[in-house]
């Protein structure tokens, strides 16, 4: 049966491999460059006071081997739709289950063997790419900041090796309900969008009990979470007014994250949100001369502009009012910290996933295709 089951998916794995190796090479070859640059340039730019320009030539370098983070991020979903799928699907469309499950070897062993040696396969495929592209990818994620950052959680390290699992668990169950090889492919993918989505919206933010700040609102940085560790993956992010209500997202006071203000000739500030401070701008900003114009009226004055010491400090009149009225942010994260353990326990329930769809496919198998 190991021998059948070889010759049947020879093809798959020998492309498999010929792609790991050729990507391998590709990275080896490159990848000490990348390191070499981001010590020379990136490492020392604070110094030489030219940072923006080394990210940037940085972020540039090898652009093509770059996309292979999206690979990662799909290559579970590849591997359920043409490994998974079909693995019970085309035998039961094709009919050669009826010579197969009338020989010497049963039932149980014929499809446990094809799913022990192609769910390996997969995992190993998805494994091996994560982490060549982790290793790979180090000088890059350095500058993101945040082991969080632009989705590399999902195409980082070992949990694609548990969503390939899944993935692949999931094609060969509804290729076993379905059986027909088409359908169960296209449910593959439909399904594993849908558990992907579900797991990023519901379940990995709330393995651990989200660490809760609360932080005084900063007008001149929105959004800013004060106390929150460099690298977290930030929530929520939610403003609230002195009665402990929400008011705004994302450091602006409506939903939509915007955050605004206007002075009236009084010195009195408005809130976009209906809150005002009655004359927190002193008269002498409001009536300083700017050179070019007359210096009287508020924030809005025509040709002459705005007046100096109101532009000057604006931030400050601002950041006043929102103390003032008992303004605040409160921000829900998970701690950098929590990247491994996260990262343990999506390889875990993936894989558990995985073992309970098998386990039900081994049972239609056994009892509904009796």
């Amino acid at each position: 049966m190991l021998w059948l089951t070889y010759r049947l998916f020879r093809v798959q794995w020998l492309i498999a491999l010929g792609a790991l190796v050729a990507v391998g090479v590709a990275l080896v070859a490159t990848g000490p460059g990348l390191v070499h640059l981001y010590d020379t340039t990136v490492a020392p730019c604070a110094a030489h006071h030219d940072c923006p320009a080394a990210t940037t030539a940085l972020a540039a370098k090898d652009h093509l081997l770059q996309q292979l983070g999206p690979v990662v991020l799909v290559l579970p979903a590849v591997v359920g739709m043409f490994w998974g799928g079909p693995l019970v699907a085309r035998e039961l469309e094709t009919g050669t289950t009826k010579l197969a499950w009338t020989q010497s070897v049963s039932r149980l062993r014929w499809l446990v063997t094809k799913v022990v040696l192609l769910g390996l396969a997969s995992v190993a495929v998805a494994g091996l790419l994560s982490l060549m592209v982790t290793w790979w990818s180090s000088p890059l994620d350095h500058l993101t900041g945040s082991p969080f950052a632009q989705g590399n959680f999902d195409r980082r390290d070992i949990a694609p090796m548990g969503y390939a699992a899944l993935a692949f668990g999931l094609g060969v169950f509804a290729g076993t309900v379905i059986r027909r090889t088409l359908p169960a492919m296209a449910s593959t993918l439909v399904g594993f969008i849908a558990v992907r989505f579900a797991d990023y919206e519901w379940i990995r933010p709330h393995i651990f009990a989200p660490v809760r700040a609360v932080t005084a609102f900063n007008a001149q940085n929105p959004g800013a979470g004060g106390g929150v560790p460099g690298g977290a993956w930030i929530l929520t992010n939610q403003t609230i007014n002195a009665a402990g209500r929400v008011i705004g997202a994302n450091g602006g006071l409506d939903a939509g994250g915007n955050f605004g203000f206007n002075v009236t000739n009084s010195g009195t500030l408005v809130l976009s949100d209906g809150q005002s401070c009655p004359s927190i701008v002193p008269a002498s900003a409001l009536h300083a001369r700017l050179p070019g114009g007359p210096g009287a009226g508020a924030a809005s004055r025509g040709a002459g502009g705005p007046p100096r010491d109101l532009v000057e400090n604006i931030g400050t009149y601002v950041n006043e009012c929102v103390h003032r009225l008992g303004i605040r942010t409160v921000l829900t994260y998970q701690p950098p910290s929590r990247y491994w353990p996260l990262q343990w326990c999506e390889l875990g329930i993936s894989l558990a996933v995985a073992a309970a769809l098998v386990g039900l496919s081994i049972w239609w198998v056994r009892r509904r295709l009796a």
